[in-house]
């Protein structure tokens, strides 16, 4: 009976709609990568854990919608942790874009953070959060001496036999075995989701973008990047990543956010929409070199 009263207290002003219902709404308004419904529906079929759809009206049209996870949005990382399931799956601190229309007014009482400041003329009780996310810049504002030594240090690692690899040329099953070597030789310790890491890029194959540095037929540097694409603009996280810290010398890891960055800029240029590549929780000093932080809210 109290779980009711709550539900029907969260839930008031919101319908339940079905899931083609919130993939139309989120193709007609946008979102970002962690409410886009093909990666909602995947990652919430891995985890067992059933969704429940919810969308809100004015005037007789649907405005707005949100996939949830009992009182919190989909994917939320708390509840992996409250079912057990901590580390199954990793997004990162994904910024959060929920597909609302422009004129939307809605009250979001599901728990949620880093929703994004695109929604925060929507909605009514978000609230700013202490930490900042971190947005790319895009190219133009990155000063020529910046753009020049990017370039200097991917032509001397191609000079010392460094090949640039496309993440297509590679299984699920090979991506995650790259990817959880490099990110045990940079950190010292097992990625958290290293025992489904395959299963999961598997699920998301058609998400993943970027490329891998290899040099003396190894892999040296990698990163975890899922990309979705809204109306009017394009969304990445990138997730985390693994370098060789041997080759330090060569700087991969910069020399790879600088490819990975400059092919999504040109795509995004080319679709003629604006890019949201976020690298995370702005608290690392090298995001500060390739990004702005940015606010962030929570459901007040």
């Amino acid at each position: 009976m109290l779980l009711n009263k709550l539900q029907w207290f969260r839930e008031r002003g919101w319908h339940e709609i079905n899931a083609n219902d919130y993939e139309k709404i989120w193709y007609t308004y946008g979102g970002s990568v962690a409410t886009h419904p093909t990666i909602i529906k995947k990652l919430s079929t891995l985890a067992n854990t059933p969704v429940r759809y919810l969308g809100w009206q004015q005037e007789g049209d649907w405005v707005g919608a949100i996939a949830c996870w009992d009182d919190a949005l989909a994917l939320s990382r708390d509840q992996l942790k409250k079912k057990g399931k901590r580390g199954l799956f990793d997004l990162g601190n994904a910024e959060i874009i929920l597909p609302l229309a422009d004129n939307a007014q809605i009250t979001l009482r599901h728990k949620a953070r880093y929703l994004s400041t695109l929604n925060q003329p929507q909605i009514n009780n978000w609230q700013p959060q202490k930490e900042q996310l971190a947005i790319a810049r895009p190219l133009e504002e990155y000063s020529k001496k910046f753009r020049y030594n990017q370039r200097r240090e991917l032509r001397l690692l191609e000079e010392a036999g460094g090949i640039i690899k496309s993440i297509a040329d590679f299984s699920s099953e090979e991506l995650a075995s790259m990817y959880c070597d490099l990110f045990f030789k940079r950190w010292n310790f097992q990625v958290p989701s290293a025992p489904t890491q395959a299963e999961v890029f598997e699920l998301l194959r058609e998400f993943m973008v970027g490329s891998v540095i290899f040099l003396d037929n190894a892999p040296i540097a990698i990163q975890v990047l899922y990309q979705v694409e809204s109306p009017k603009w394009i969304s990445i996280e990138y997730v985390n990543g693994g370098v060789d810290p041997q080759e330090r010398n060569f700087s991969p890891g910069s020399v790879l956010s600088f490819i990975n960055l400059q092919a999504t800029w040109e795509y995004a240029n080319k679709q003629n929409k604006p890019l949201r590549y976020s690298f995370g929780k702005a608290d690392r000093e090298y995001k500060e070199r390739w990004c702005n932080r940015i606010d962030v809210g929570v459901s007040g």
